[in-house]
């Protein structure tokens, strides 16, 4: 019965790409889903950590602010959380359900979880129970919505290519990260200011209506994409364990879980510790008093602006030099990761020393983070997605995701740790940021070494035996 379920709703869509040296159709609805999700999720969390530390309240309506380190763990879990639901979800995906009901399903508990954020805001909601369980609470849901459809939205994308198509790859998902950063941009500068001006019930209320919209969108385009059917648990552990399953296992885990981790545990505090010390700088600035969780939309507007300047301009430039590979470009974006983080524990030196510096020095510690991010984050999507056999794309990606969990569980460990029974800290001001800058460092010098002996295979969807062995992809393992 439920073979026959699952084939009646499988005859109703297409499972595979069309053939074609175009972009696919419904790419469209699949990008406009995922601005309107990540102005969703990017909204909420970019507020978080303001919210926790000057907006949340008790259910009596008096002040129940949590401390800085207790926000920095907060969020940090959080985000964790947010990036170890991929593994489940690709599972359900790959396994289950496939990615479109998979996405469809978790959207909803999604916007459960925004609901919950809102309520912890209104009479109705304190009423019911303590705002911090509506914020709890809330964070789950998000956290498995948002985490569950990720590994499924990223791999549908690379679904829509066959072998006509393939070097179409790497410009979409360009185009994809193009699409989730007009969203947090758009979204970090409007509802901090909903924050400030409305309160938590609104700020938080509208990214639940946007997220409910993605779904809409995504639901409305399913008649012009494909579908690529679950592999079923027999075929999913076959390919897991057989030969090209384990290579790409044994390649891609040190670079997800060892090496990518550490970027994330760097880039994820714009949105906790750089936010923390912004409240302590000059916010005046390109004659805007910037409040502190807006100065995160200069991250999504640098992406705007960095990802064709690199995309059309800088890579094939350099590419006349020398071979730019994904492994080069990763290393790359290691070692500024390693200045924009040295930059931030300048600006805190001088915070320390009694100075009022300028934002404007933040912005351009986010001009840095922002390069790298382009080089590590946009290359890695891909890769992942690449260098998964066509039956674990989904699975892959949430490995990729688990390590960005990591990075963030690292970094909320280290927030938890250093808090002193007293209320002090062990690392002290800069000597937070030098810490960090001398691990990221560490990671971006062993990476190099290990990236010269990464060897892959490239898969792409369309015939069964359509693969391309590389060694590694696109031309080198070299870093």
């Amino acid at each position: 019965m439920q073979i026959g379920l699952w084939s009646n709703y499988m005859s109703k869509y297409r499972t595979g790409p069309i053939n074609t040296t175009r972009m696919p159709p419904g790419i469209s609805f699949i990008i406009g889903n995922e601005l309107a999700e990540r102005f969703s999720f990017y909204g909420m969390r970019g507020i978080l950590t303001v919210f926790m530390t000057k907006h949340l309240l008790d259910s009596a309506g008096q002040p129940d602010f949590m401390g800085e380190e207790e926000a920095k763990t907060i969020y940090h879990l959080f985000v964790a959380a947010a990036y170890f639901f991929p593994l489940l979800g690709s599972l359900i995906s790959d396994i289950c359900w496939g990615k479109y009901k998979t996405i469809i399903i978790l959207s909803m508990g999604y916007c459960v979880g925004h609901a919950c954020l809102a309520m912890g805001d209104t009479s109705i909601g304190t009423g019911l129970m303590e705002p911090r369980m509506w914020l709890y609470l809330g964070l789950a849901f998000i956290a498995m919505g948002a985490g569950g459809i990720k590994p499924c939205v990223s791999a549908n994308v690379g679904d829509q290519f066959g072998k006509d198509n393939q070097h179409l790859v790497s410009k979409i998902f360009s185009w994809f990260y193009f699409s989730i950063n007009v969203g947090a941009m758009v979204s970090t500068l409007l509802i901090p200011v909903l924050l400030a001006k409305v309160g938590p019930w609104l700020a938080f209320g509208l990214p639940g209506v946007l997220m409910l919209i993605a779904t809409i969108i995504f639901w409305a385009g399913r008649h012009r994409f494909a579908h690529v059917p679950a592999a079923g648990w027999k075929s999913f552990k076959e390919e897991t364990f057989s030969r090209d399953g384990l290579r790409a296992l044994l390649y891609l885990s040190p670079i997800f879980l060892i090496f990518i981790p550490m970027f994330w545990a760097i880039f994820d505090q714009s949105g906790s510790a750089w936010v923390i010390q912004a409240t302590y700088m000059d916010r005046q600035f390109l004659g805007i008093n910037w409040l502190p969780s807006q100065v995160q939309a200069v991250n999504p507007f640098l992406i705007l602006v960095l990802i064709p300047i690199f995309a059309y301009g800088l890579y094939p430039l350099v590419d006349k030099v020398f071979k730019v590979t994904p492994l080069r470009k990763i290393s790359v974006g290691l070692f500024l990761t390693v200045l924009a983080f040295a930059i931030s524990g300048w600006i805190q030196y001088r915070i320390d020393g009694g100075a009022t510096p300028n934002i404007g020095w933040q912005f351009l510690a986010y001009v840095v983070l922002t390069a790298a991010e382009v080089m590590v984050s946009i290359t890695s999507l891909e890769f992942a997605y690449t260098q998964a056999p066509k039956k674990m794309k989904s699975f892959i990606m949430g490995v990729y995701f688990l390590g960005i969990s990591l990075g963030n569980l690292f970094t909320a460990g280290v927030n938890y740790f250093i808090q002193n029974e007293d209320g002090s800290v062990k690392l002290e001001g800069a000597d937070y940021y030098w810490f960090f800058t001398g691990l990221m460092a560490l990671t971006a010098v062993i990476f190099v070494f290990m990236a010269m002996f990464y060897k892959g295979q490239t898969y792409v969807q369309g015939e069964e035996d359509d693969t391309t062995d590389q060694a590694p992809p696109e031309g080198s393992g070299e870093a």
